[in-house]
């Protein structure tokens, strides 16, 4: 009886351990699978998040320039603006569209952008260079990330270096400033 009774107690562990561990694995797989779907929305929501910020950046920039307008009348701070008629000539640019630089390849940049010039004798100047002009453009842009021109701060670093390469190929006259009519990130 005594074996009996033995048999019964390690037939009675054996099934015990083996609903523990059943039970462990079980808990185990439920953990990586929860682990898995949240990693995967937390992936999700980084991704698209920066895609709906570029797009809401790109996409309004009217409207920014609206909201930016009021606020500095409500303030009274002028310091980084100049009225309108303080801008000088406007030479208009075809539009550039471009691939930025990135291991993938994935992303383009469309932008138009206008001239400031400092007197009119440059406009015949920058017709005669216009393919220089647009290749050094070119060059720029795509020398550049997604990273570096979805900033504030990046778009006028771009925009300094494009007017400094630019002036140093001129010689009527300088150009006053870049202003973008059309940027878009894809």
């Amino acid at each position: 009886m005594a074996k009996e009774e033995n048999k019964k107690e390690t037939t009675e562990e054996d099934a015990s351990t083996e609903k523990k561990s059943s039970k462990m694995l079980m808990i185990i797989i439920i953990v990586v699978l929860l682990l898995i779907i949240v990693g995967g929305g937390i992936v999700t929501f980084l991704l698209m998040g920066d895609d709906e910020e570029i797009m809401a950046q790109t996409s309004a920039p009217q409207a920014n320039e609206r909201s930016a307008k009021k606020t500095r009348k409500s303030s009274g701070d002028y310091s980084n603006s100049r009225k309108l008629s303080e801008i000088g000539i406007l030479y208009p640019l075809d539009t550039f569209t471009v691939n930025l630089k990135s291991d993938a390849g994935r992303r383009y940049l469309k932008v138009t952008m206008s001239l400031e010039l400092q007197g009119e004798e440059l406009s015949l100047e920058l017709d005669s260079k216009a393919p220089v002009l647009r290749d050094r453009i070119i060059r720029i842009l795509t020398s550049k990330s997604l990273e570096e021109i979805s900033s504030k701060k990046g778009k006028q670093k771009v925009s300094d270096q494009i007017m400094d390469t630019l002036n140093a190929m001129i010689s009527d006259g300088t150009i006053q400033g870049i202003y973008f009519t059309e940027f878009v990130i894809q």
